[in-house]
């Protein structure tokens, strides 16, 4: 799921949205049903931000599910270059970093939650939601991009998040969705391992910007790969 830029952008009247993280679906589904509840929570995390606030908001998790959607989005946009990185105790260890916008300006949670009235948002491993993919659906994923050999150092931070055997699992779970008819989008690594493993599928390279590199010396111009399945 991650930011959902393709489905905001798409703005489907029904769709299935999925992620394997618990937080980041209960963030979705809050948006969804309660808008207003976590606009007044993020409204005073707005007010109280600061470093001592960071680390204690990071350190706590609240029992209800609003405020931890609050928690979620709060972190994600006051930490260091909005990175999702947890140790092996599943903790959330991201250092504060510069931003300290928590409201983004013209910001509407009630129009969000309009765009998703039509979505059924499930947490669950990619499997599960691309087996009821058929003809007619439209299907876009976006994993995290893991590269055979670690060559890239993702597992490096999450190591059992997104292997290389999850990304042999994804190819055949899209071949398979293709197969049955739907047309299929993926984002990857633009890495010859990744072309590869989806040389059965067209591919196109994607020109970005990259500013998430530790080492501003890494940051810069850098390429995507996506590869398509009965897409015209």
């Amino acid at each position: 799921m991650g930011g959902g830029a393709v489905f905001f952008h798409l703005s489907p009247d029904q769709s299935i949205l999925s992620d394997i993280n618990p937080e980041l679906i209960n963030l979705y589904r809050v948006v969804r049903d309660t808008p207003e509840a976590l606009e007044t929570l993020m409204v005073e995390h707005q007010a109280k931000h600061s470093r001592d606030h960071y680390y204690q908001i990071r350190a706590e998790v609240p029992a209800g599910t609003i405020e931890q959607a609050a928690r979620t989005l709060y972190l994600n946009r006051t930490c260091w270059n909005g990175l999702y990185r947890v140790n092996l105790q599943g903790e959330f260890n991201v250092p504060i970093g510069t931003k300290t916008t928590v409201i983004m300006e013209g910001e509407s949670f009630s129009a969000l939650s309009d765009a998703l009235q039509g979505a059924k948002i499930l947490c669950q491993d990619f499997e599960a939601t691309l087996t009821s993919a058929e003809d007619g659906d439209f299907v876009f994923v976006d994993p995290p991009y893991t590269v055979k050999h670690n060559l890239n150092g993702f597992l490096k931070y999450n190591e059992k998040i997104f292997g290389w055997s999850d990304q042999v699992r994804l190819h055949d779970a899209v071949v398979a969705a293709a197969d049955r008819g739907a047309s299929v989008v993926v984002t990857n690594a633009d890495h010859e391992s990744v072309r590869e493993l989806y040389s059965d599928f067209t591919y196109r390279q994607l020109g970005r910007t990259s500013v998430l590199a530790g080492d501003p010396s890494k940051r810069g111009k850098t390429s995507e790969a996506m590869f398509l399945a009965n897409v015209d």
